[in-house]
């Protein structure tokens, strides 16, 4: 059945969930600030729970009746507070690598619900011993999963989202929360653990679960996705090659035999040796694979090299801090001024307040700032700043003033402050907008490497300090209270570590360690022992030497760090270089050859091929933000010395192809009739490359759909065709009917609207000015007229001619009835109609039909009568 007038179908309204990007313009003005506050949230969460068990250790361990100081209990000490850390290391680059090839908030909302997940199933621990505490380190490793999801990602969204006069200040909040965390995890920790220690982990079950659904709700990719091959054997070198050399310092710091530490066990040394020779050889595999997990072309940028390497070196010298000020704390100064060792943990979080502080004020300030002037000079001096604050704390007795202890914490937040958000920004700001995720991950994974680095580095030096002369003052200070010597010499030659988990975990050393001997002591020396001043005034001698060699480690990495960050200057964009070519190429350039200079100046017309993954090939797709392919580009690639290698032009589908490309980083720059030019830094190695690129126009198109009384049509499909009919934009109106379509090629443009039961209204518009381009399109109702023809008893009446005309006789449609006798006529105009039927007798009808009603009129033509009019 055929119909006068034909309605044209547009394309359903784009389902905003399934979409596969979005620009920043069409999620408007807001996007930015709800990625922001979404991003932080995920960041808080993440870092509070890396430090959170630190304080809560002792609540945690009584909770489960397991005495962590026991020698077959140390390791689920150790992976408790350093499982998180290492599994976030070891997965971060690979989850940045998967947000690039499948959309960085889709990653991140999978991180969100991991997290949430794994809070749960850690609070409702039921079991005890040893079984409880693998439980919880199994599913610390699990939220670590998640946590590197977050970690991951969070920095990538960030960058898309933001303008770059605006990014320092946006990574800047990020990175507070980031660093913030950790030292606000220490106070929730001591405030919830002695309540009850499952709300340790209790705590971030809203907060993730809230985070799933409005990131799930909120969030939207705004960058290209990229083809990409998984790094499988990469992925699998450097995951066993990390987890080795992390394993191998967290049971380095453990005694080993008749040693204190256990850095000659042939367990360590295979850990660390072995976990070396696989990175090495992570390294080669990485120059040989299509789409390396690490891109190693990345630390080409000058920017992106020196920021990594200051931010390695800060967080060595800031990781193993915590761990320090929490031992000097609970160990030695609270004991002292009158707190039982039970509450030392809460108030060593509380009093370790003024370095979050500091912290807090200086980093948004320092984002905002270097938005505008850059953050070189920040960043060294905030590594100054920290340096002079460890410089401070080396001076400081170790029985000290508070407040002059709380003034060196103030001044090494705010040195931290100073330094992390110029150093994130600048790092980001010289990743090419297709690395970012992975770039991102390679940054996350040096941060919490360097924090387990740290922690084996203060540990080990704090040991070896303590190793010197603990052992003296410890026997010497037990004989003269009493201890016979045997028992005291016994206590004497223990390992430090114990000494210092003791400490660190809250609990009375000498009261663990002296359980046997005690009973058999007068009671006087045997409370003064277990008091709150004999501990703390053995250990202090001791404890400062173990403080000074830790305290100048970390002011020379600080210093170096300062050095780096000065290095790394202004980030320069990627730059689209001209390439280098002759008249001759230029000339058959323009006219659409493809020109290959590599070799000589005689140009070469070469052939563009699809397949990709061939040895020295780069290929990919070029497409507009529609999806549609752009076969007018042409790609120009460039070596680092802006000499042109090698030109394409895209075919028809948007695909191109260069072969014969050397192993080495390239900039490849993408021209295209009124397409903005962009470009990228792609690294070919043995297996070749592939990217691809979403070619945005300078075009904007502007303005609302409406119906013809003025009622703004919300919801509905709007369509943007160049002249070839190619869509290149899409979106959908707002509440209001209002529309906005932007990244279109400069040119004349078709923007039509299809709303249902009106007339689809279409308006040519030329785009490219300076302005957006404007326009309203109003869209006319259109009815639907639709029966059933009969003859006699009833039969339907096939063929039968069905005519319709308007209230001036003009014809208006005509159709013929189906098999069935059904007819059927669209898009007609609201008015008077007369329908006209015949085949035996004519039927004339007079029909009424209003705006965008759909009417059934029912012919008998053997009676002549109406068999049924309705609406």
């Amino acid at each position: 059945m055929t119909s006068a007038q034909q309605t044209v179908d547009a394309p359903a309204a784009p389902n905003r969930r399934h979409k596969r990007t979005w620009s920043v313009e069409e999620l408007g003005p807001r996007y930015k600030w709800i990625a922001l506050s979404n991003t932080t949230l995920g960041m808080l969460m993440a870092t509070i729970n890396s430090s959170i068990v630190l304080i809560a250790l002792p609540d945690i361990f009584r909770g489960i009746h397991i005495n962590p100081l026991e020698s077959g209990n140390t390791s689920y000490l150790l992976w408790m507070m350093m499982g998180f850390l290492v599994v976030t290391a070891v997965l971060v680059v690979g989850f940045g690598r998967l947000g690039d090839m499948y959309g960085r908030v889709r990653m991140y909302n999978l991180g969100f619900a991991v997290f949430a997940i794994s809070s749960v199933f850690l609070a409702i621990t039921w079991m005890d011993g040893p079984t409880a505490a693998i439980w919880l380190i199994a599913w610390r490793v699990v939220q670590g999963v998640g946590g590197a999801f977050l970690m991951a990602n969070s920095s990538a969204i960030l960058t898309d989202a933001f303008p770059l006069k605006q990014r320092g200040l946006a990574l800047g909040i990020n990175g507070v929360a980031a660093i913030a965390g950790s030292f606000l995890g220490l106070v929730i920790g001591g405030l919830l653990g002695p309540v009850e220690w499952r709300l340790v982990f209790l705590v971030s079950v809203p907060f993730g679960v809230f985070g799933t659904i409005w990131a799930y709700l909120k969030l939207h990719d705004t960058s290209e996705r990229h083809r990409a091959k998984m790094d499988w054997w990469g992925n699998l070198t450097f995951a066993v090659g990390l987890i080795a050399v992390l394993v191998g310092i967290t049971y380095g710091i453990q005694p080993y035999g008749g040693h204190t530490m256990g850095w000659t066990s042939p367990m360590v040394l295979s850990c660390l040796i072995g976990g070396v020779v696989v990175l090495i050889i992570f390294g080669i595999i990485e120059t040989k694979v299509a789409n390396p997990l690490f891109n190693l072309g990345l630390f080409k940028i000058k920017a992106y090299t020196f920021g990594n390497a200051a931010n390695l070196l800060a967080s060595l010298g800031r990781g193993g801090l915590q761990f320090v000020l929490i031992i000097w704390l609970q160990g030695i100064w609270l004991p002292q001024h009158g707190y039982s060792f039970e509450k030392t943990p809460l108030w060593a979080g509380i009093y370790m307040l003024p370095m979050t502080i500091g912290f807090l004020i200086a980093a948004p300030i320092s984002g905002i700032i270097t938005d505008r002037i850059g953050g070189r000079l920040l960043a060294s001096g905030g590594m100054i700043a920290t340096a002079v604050s460890f410089v401070l704390l080396e001076i400081l007795p170790v029985n000290f003033n508070y407040w002059a202890f709380a003034a060196i914490l103030l001044v090494n937040g705010l040195g931290m402050g100073l330094f992390a958000s110029p150093n994130r920004a600048d790092v980001m700001n010289s990743l090419p907008a297709n690395a970012r995720g992975a770039g991102a991950g390679m940054t996350a994974t040096f941060q919490n490497s360097a924090m387990v680095l740290s922690i084996g580095f203060f540990f080990s030096l704090m040991i070896a300090g303590l190793a010197n002369h603990l052992p003296g003052a410890m026997f010497q200070g037990l004989t003269q209270h009493g201890v016979p010597a045997d028992a005291a010499s016994g206590v004497a030659n223990l390992p430090p570590v114990g000494v210092l988990f003791a400490a660190f975990l809250g609990y009375n050393p000498i009261e663990q360690l002296l359980g046997g001997v005690l009973p058999q002591l007068p009671a006087d020396q045997a409370s003064f022992l277990t008091g709150r001043s004999f501990f703390p005034n053995l250990i202090s001698s001791p404890f400062s030497d173990g403080l000074t060699a830790a305290f100048w480690f970390a002011i020379i990495v600080c210093v170096i760090a300062a050095v780096c960050s000065w290095l790394v200057g202004k980030p320069k964009p990627v730059a689209a270089s001209a390439p280098h070519e002759t008249v001759g190429s230029e000339l058959a350039a323009e006219a659409g050859e493809l020109v290959d200079v590599s070799a000589s100046d005689a140009p070469t017309v070469r052939r563009p091929a699809i397949a990709p993954g061939r040895p020295g090939e780069i290929s990919g797709r070029l497409s507009t933000p529609g999806g549609t392919g752009v076969s007018s580009a042409v790609i120009t690639v460039t070596g680092h010395d802006g000499m042109q290698v090698g030109r394409a032009k895209a075919d028809e589908r948007g695909g191109y192809a260069l072969d014969g490309i050397k192993p080495g980083t390239y900039t490849l720059i993408v021209t295209a009739p009124g397409f903005q030019p962009t470009a990228a830094s792609v690294t070919v190695n043995g297996l070749g490359a592939v990217h691809d690129f979403v070619m945005q126009g300078g075009g904007v198109v502007t303005g609302s759909v409406l119906r013809s009384d003025g009622v703004p049509v919300s919801g509905t499909a709007v369509l943007a065709t160049d002249g070839t009919g190619q869509v290149v934009g899409q979106t959908s109106t707002a509440h209001d009917g209002k529309f906005l379509l932007s990244g279109l090629p400069a040119g004349e443009v078709t923007v039509t609207a299809n709303v249902d039961n009106h007339r689809p209204r279409a308006v040519t518009v030329l785009t490219g000015s300076a302005e957006p381009a404007s326009v309203d399109l109003v869209v006319e109702a259109v009815g639907t007229l639709f029966g059933v023809v009969t003859g006699p008893e009833g039969t339907a009446l096939p063929n039968a001619t069905v005519t319709i005309n308007n209230a001036v006789g003009a014809v208006v449609a005509t159709t013929v009835t189906d098999t069935e006798g059904r007819y059927e006529l669209h898009d007609l105009e609201p008015g008077e109609y007369t329908v006209v039927t015949s085949m035996y007798e004519p039927a004339v009808r007079q029909v009424d039909l209003n705006s965008g009603e759909s009417t059934t009129v029912d012919v008998d033509l053997v009676s002549g009568q109406r068999a049924e009019a309705a609406s």
